[in-house]
């Protein structure tokens, strides 16, 4: 499962949205391709939660599946959560 964070697109601590979805738009996708991905939920920084609903319409077209929050407790939001790798089918 590939885990990506919306603090990875915040620089100085403070996300502006206009700063943060450029920061998505030269991010490099192809890792996430065909994957699992679960988006960090928890993080030092505050985050908007617009910043999430960014990351999951960027990956919706091309991660298997997507889940929200910790690696231990999984909220899926789009696909199952059996689809990932290791879990019981």
């Amino acid at each position: 499962m590939e885990i990506i964070g919306p603090a990875e697109f915040i620089s100085g601590g403070f996300g502006r949205e206009t700063d943060f979805r450029q920061a998505v738009e030269r991010w490099d996708w192809a890792k996430y391709a065909g994957k699992p991905v679960l988006i960090e939920g928890c993080a030092d920084t505050p985050i908007p939660q617009w910043a999430f609903l960014v990351l999951a319409a960027r990956l919706a077209p091309i991660a298997k599946s997507i889940s929200y929050g910790e690696v231990k407790r999984p909220i899926p939001v789009l696909g199952k959560l059996g689809e990932l790798p290791g879990a019981a089918v």
